[in-house]
């Protein structure tokens, strides 16, 4: 009986599939969509873990060209009447490259208009699905730019750009998926079965937006707070000092065979617990944080109270935020060889917990006693000190500051990560160029 049934049923599947040859084809096209629509769901759910927003864009840009297997894309953000853009991805590119190595890219900006695809978008908040970006209808409003195509010798074909919108409608970005790519790797366009599942995740990306452009302003504005006490510690230094810090840790935690996952999780940590590795100057008094001259040697000593005076603001503890901002405020001036601040200390009072054989103070911490997360952010701190103009002096030459790098290597820097900085330059040059110091 359940033979004759089996035998009943597969004759009716063949006589369908003779009918029509395609119903095996759409039947695995709707198991894939099924199977899209719950990863975009779980993909949403992840976004929810990210807290920083330089993070948070690299993943909504990754995740959202996998849903429709795409080969690149940007993410361009919205300020005011302004696109940002703010990230780039091509793999195409990005395999030409030595293994571990990035996309250098260069950020911009431009005025909203109908002129631009992107600039459509953000202008109608509609979606634009473009099968060829070079067979654009002459009566179309918007052309597209092919002098990216003509630096990289990349060739941008197929193009599905999506308004970012929170809740109330509002457009805070643009999301520009670039060059499907059918199973064999070739160029097609994006099925128009495509755009509500990127619709919905650009919809819940741009709510988890929302909260990590808050996050950012809140950080912002603490370091405001410092900068009316400290000119140096300006919003495009820390944000600089943090970027330096999570491509140096990224960079040595791939030579560590570290765990993506755990890279990921720690370089959202770091990256904004970096921006506030000087928070503790607000309790530094303005007599001598702004003193024009050389501080005495008592003087010198309350400065170095900003490390456990920073750490203080996050004993706290209510997420691995304050876990890492602690580290980071408390090690970022110890020295690799063992003659940095603040040592061995009780936060809470500042003295002591081990001292010096002479016992004239607090016991520092040498090599890898100091937390990976301290290394990262004194080499980072160091280098962006010394290459940019402050107030007080002017910018080092680069090769002098490189030479200083190299120079301090196994005395004030961990040897490792200085090979790792020099590593990674180019990357470092792309950072500066995209947090510029206010003029």
């Amino acid at each position: 009986m359940l033979y004759g049934l089996f035998e009943y049923y597969y004759a009716q599947e063949l006589f369908i599939y003779v009918l029509n040859p395609r119903r095996e084809e759409r039947l695995i096209i709707m198991k894939n969509k099924n199977a899209s629509l719950e990863e975009i769901i779980r993909l949403s759910s992840e976004l929810n873990t990210i807290q920083d927003l330089d993070l948070l864009l690299e993943k909504i840009l990754y995740e959202s060209r996998m849903v429709v297997n795409a080969d690149a894309g940007t993410i361009f953000i919205r300020d005011g009447n302004d696109l940002h853009f703010s990230h780039a991805q091509n793999d195409t590119l990005r395999n030409k490259l030595l293994q571990g190595r990035k996309l250098i890219y260069t950020t911009f900006k431009m005025n909203i208009n109908r002129e631009s695809i992107s600039g459509y978008v953000a202008s109608t908040g509609d979606i634009l699905n473009i099968p060829d970006v070079y067979q654009i209808s002459d009566d179309a409003p918007y052309s597209f730019d092919s002098t990216y195509d003509d630096i990289s010798h990349y060739k941008t074909r197929s193009m599905l750009t999506v308004p970012m919108k929170t809740t109330t409608g509002d457009i805070i970005g643009v999301l520009q998926i670039i060059n499907a790519k059918d199973g064999n790797g070739n160029i097609v366009s994006f099925d128009s079965d495509d755009e509500p599942y990127i619709i919905h995740y650009a919809n819940n990306a741009s709510i988890v937006l929302q909260r990590a452009r808050m996050t950012r302003a809140l950080l912002l504005r603490m370091i405001s707070m410092a900068e009316l006490r400290d000119p140096k510690e300006t919003g495009p230094h820390v944000n600089r000092v943090a970027s330096y810090a999570v491509e140096l840790y990224e960079r040595w935690a791939y030579h560590l065979d570290i765990p993506r996952e755990e890279i990921d999780k720690n370089r959202d940590t770091l990256r904004m617990a970096a921006m506030l590795h000087d928070v503790g100057k607000v309790a530094i008094s303005d007599l001598i944080l702004k003193k024009p001259a050389k501080f005495t040697d008592e003087e010198y000593e309350i400065i170095k109270g900003h490390t456990y005076m920073g750490a203080r603001l996050f004993t706290d503890k209510q997420s691995e935020f304050d876990d890492i901002a602690s580290v980071v405020a408390l090690r970022h001036h110890e020295n690799w060889d063992g003659t940095g601040y603040p040592g061995y200390v009780d936060v809470a009072t500042g003295m002591p917990l081990e001292k010096t054989a002479d016992g004239s103070k607090a016991l520092p911490l040498k090599g890898e006693e100091i937390p990976i997360f301290g290394r990262v952010v004194a080499l980072a701190d160091v280098y962006d000190a010394l290459i940019s103009r402050r107030v007080y002096k002017e910018a080092w030459d680069e090769k002098q500051v490189l030479q200083e790098i190299k120079d301090l290597s196994g005395k004030k820097f961990d040897p490792d990560l200085v090979e790792v900085f020099f590593e990674c330059t180019d990357i470092i040059h792309s950072i500066r160029s995209r947090y510029p110091d206010n003029e």
